[in-house]
């Protein structure tokens, strides 16, 4: 894992959208395509409207969910809600190049089958992404692979439904479609995840952040965030 420790979340941002960029532009280059799967929070809705200021070969570029709330279209809790505010009013990627979790479904598990075939159709079968975008939570949680849920155990397929969460259900990608990404790219920021970002970065396979390789991993972070590594 290549790890950086940048001042603020404002220079992570930035620092994120250069990186997508360019690995958006080698992929394009070289399979015709970018499939990237985004988190939601502050500090990721800041990196895509950075992306918007870079070179990107937004033709080319297909954005997936790695989790989404199950909540009603164009509610706040729902991170496409986000997603779209940030990326389709600042950057020209068609809106339908990004492909929409389909947690209105009243079949929620069918819903999960549908959207693993939907990633089947853009990135392949089984699906590689090309990069996924992943944020830390202060429970040691990433995506909405979240502690002793059962979607932690998953083996067998790319997306599931978890229990209740912060009030809410969600859809998420499970650890074997993580696993298969050409790379992923870490986002965090806030003293409150000094903790769990220090185990992450010692392969601490207690908390699910923990379980994913690192091999092609960038993990940007704010000082606040990166504190500990910076004392090591």
């Amino acid at each position: 894992m290549k790890i950086e420790i940048l001042p603020d979340a404002d220079a992570v941002a930035k620092a994120a959208a250069k990186a997508i960029a360019t690995e958006a532009r080698a992929a394009v280059a070289e399979r015709g395509r970018f499939v990237m799967a985004v988190s939601g929070g502050k500090t990721p809705w800041q990196m895509l409207r950075a992306l918007a200021n870079e070179e990107v070969p937004w033709a080319g570029v297909h954005i997936v969910q790695v989790d989404e709330r199950v909540a009603p279209v164009g509610d706040p809790d729902r991170n496409l809600t986000h997603l779209r505010e940030s990326l389709l009013s600042h950057a020209p990627l068609p809106e339908s190049q990004i492909y929409a979790m389909p947690v209105n479904e009243n079949d929620l598990e069918a819903a999960a089958n549908s959207y693993a075939r939907t990633l089947e159709k853009i990135a392949g079968a089984p699906p590689v992404l090309d990069l996924v975008h992943l944020g830390l939570g202060a429970d040691g949680h990433t995506a909405s692979l979240i502690p002793g849920d059962a979607v932690l155990e998953i083996t067998d397929r790319d997306v599931a439904i978890t229990g209740i969460y912060q009030k809410r259900r969600r859809m998420t990608l499970t650890y074997p479609l993580l696993q298969r990404a050409r790379k992923i790219l870490w986002v965090a920021t806030g003293a409150e995840k000094v903790e769990m970002l220090t185990r992450l970065c010692a392969g601490d396979v207690s908390i699910p952040a923990g379980r994913l390789r690192r091999d092609q991993d960038l993990l940007l972070a704010d000082k606040p965030a990166g504190a500990r590594l910076l004392d090591q």
